[in-house]
C-alpha cells in the first residue's frame, strides 16, 4: 500500500470546491514516469514528461494546474490527477464488484488525450469502434476512460478559480467508470456481439442516467456536479442534480435528444428508489446490489442477431426496472412505488410513458414525490489531511 493525496468526498461543502484533501492507502502495483497501475485500473498521462520520481505519491493539487500555472505547479497537478483519478476509479470498481461478486475487466485511463486538436474540460469513455462516437485513439476492447487536460476555470464565490482539470473531479472521473460498469453488465448497445474492434460508442439515456447514479452512489449526494455546475440553477435539468422533480414528463427521446438531460430523469427516479428503501429501514448497499444486479439480469438476454427491436428495447427504463424488481423481490414494491412517482411503470416503452406524463402535467395532476435527506455514501479509509 502506498501513501497518496487525493480529493475525498465532501457533499456538504460540494459546491464550493472538488472535495476535501486527504490521504490514503492506494493499493499499487506500479508507478512508472507517468502512470500508475493498479490491480483493476491503469491510470497514464499522455501529454510527455516524467512526472513521478521517487518522491512517492503525495501531490500538491495546484488549483488544477493548466497553461497560467507555473511549470512545478502544473507538474503537480499533473501528478496528482493521475493519483486522484486511479484512487477514484479504484474506489469505484471495488465498490461495484464487492456488490457483484466478481470483478469487472481492467480498465484504462488516459489524461490528456486529443490535446493537439482541442483544449476541453471533460471526459468520456471510448471502445475501438466504427460510426457514430468512433475515437480512432481508443484501443482496449474492454473500455477506455479519455479525461482531457482541462480548459477554462471554476469560480466559486469565496474561492480562488481553480483550473478545469477533470481528474481532478470525482464526479467525471466516476461517471465514466459507470459506463465501463454499464457495457460489462447491461451492455445497453450490445457490444458483445460486435467484432472487438467494431464496438459503438454511441450512449443511450439508461446509459448516461445509470452511470450518474452510480456517482451519486459513491460521492453521497444528488447534487453530483454541484462543484463545477454551481453557477447552472437546480431547477435546470442540466445541472443534472437528482431531483424529484424530473419525471417523464421532462423526457424527450428521438435522435436530436441529449441522452444526458433524458438520463436524468433515469437517475432521478433511481435515487428516489434509494432514498426510500434507506427510508424503509434497508442499508443503502442493498439498493445499490439490487441496482447493479438488475443491469446484469438486464444484459444476460442475447437476442438472435443484430435485430433493431432489441436495442430499441434496450433503451426503455421499464426493462431495466423489471431486472431490478426481480433482483430483489423483497424491495420491489419500495422500488416500483417510487419510480411510479416519476412516471415510470413495467411494460410501457419510453416514448408511452413520456406522452402519459405529459397528459397528466396538463391535467395538473403532478406525480407524488417528497424530498427526503440525503443517504451517506459508501464507506472510504483516510487519515488527517496534508
Amino acid at each position: 500500500m502506498t501513501r497518496a493525496t487525493v480529493y475525498l468526498p465532501d457533499p456538504p461543502g460540494w459546491s464550493t470546491g472538488p472535495g476535501r484533501l486527504g490521504e490514503v492507502e492506494l493499493d499499487v502495483l506500479e508507478v512508472g514516469p507517468a502512470h500508475v497501475v493498479l490491480p483493476e485500473v491503469t491510470v497514464r498521462d499522455e501529454r510527455g514528461g516524467a512526472l513521478f520520481t521517487g518522491e512517492g505519491l503525495v501531490f500538491d493539487p495546484s488549483a488544477g494546474g493548466g497553461p497560467v500555472a507555473g511549470a512545478a505547479a502544473d507538474r503537480a497537478a499533473r501528478a496528482f490527477g493521475v493519483v486522484n483519478a486511479a484512487f477514484h476509479a479504484q474506489r469505484a470498481l471495488r465498490y461495484v464488484s464487492g456488490l457483484l461478486g466478481h470483478p469487472l475487466p481492467r480498465l484504462l485511463v488516459r489524461i490528456g488525450i486529443h490535446e493537439q486538436t482541442r483544449r476541453w474540460r471533460g471526459g468520456h469513455y471510448r471502445l475501438p469502434g466504427q460510426g457514430l462516437g468512433a475515437d480512432p485513439d481508443a484501443a482496449s476492447p474492454d473500455g477506455e476512460v479519455h479525461l482531457s487536460g482541462g480548459a477554462g476555470f471554476v469560480v466559486t464565490p469565496g474561492t480562488a478559480p481553480y483550473f478545469c482539470a477533470p481528474a481532478h473531479n470525482a464526479a467525471i472521473i466516476c461517471h465514466e467508470v459507470g459506463h465501463h460498469v454499464c457495457r460489462h453488465t447491461a451492455d445497453f448497445r450490445l457490444n458483445r456481439l460486435r467484432p472487438p474492434g467494431q464496438q459503438t460508442n454511441k450512449k443511450t439515456a439508461l446509459d448516461e442516467g445509470t452511470s450518474d447514479v452510480i456517482t451519486a452512489m459513491l460521492l453521497g449526494t444528488p447534487d453530483i456536479y454541484g462543484w463545477h455546475r454551481h453557477a447552472v440553477p437546480e431547477t435546470e435539468q442540466r445541472r443534472r442534480k437528482l431531483d424529484p422533480r424530473w419525471t417523464m414528463a421532462h423526457f424527450q427521446g428521438g435522435p436530436h435528444s441529449d441522452p444526458h438531460a433524458d438520463g436524468t430523469v433515469w437517475a432521478s427516479a433511481c435515487w428516489s428508489a434509494r432514498r426510500r428503501v434507506i427510508d424503509a429501514g434497508a442499508d443503502p448497499a442493498r439498493f445499490d446490489t439490487l441496482l447493479l444486479r438488475g443491469l446484469e439480469l438486464a444484459g444476460r438476454h442475447n437476442p438472435a442477431g443484430f435485430i433493431g427491436d432489441a436495442l430499441r428495447e434496450r433503451r426503455h427504463f421499464s426493462r431495466l426496472m423489471a431486472a431490478m424488481a426481480e433482483a430483489d423481490p423483497a424491495l420491489a414494491p419500495d422500488v416500483l412505488a417510487a419510480m411510479a412517482g416519476h412516471g415510470i411503470h413495467l411494460g410501457i416503452s419510453n416514448n408511452d410513458l413520456s406522452l402519459a406524463a405529459r397528459a397528466r402535467l396538463s391535467r395538473q395532476e403532478p406525480p407524488s414525490t417528497s424530498p427526503t435527506p440525503r443517504s451517506p455514501a459508501i464507506a472510504y479509509s483516510t487519515s488527517p489531511s496534508r
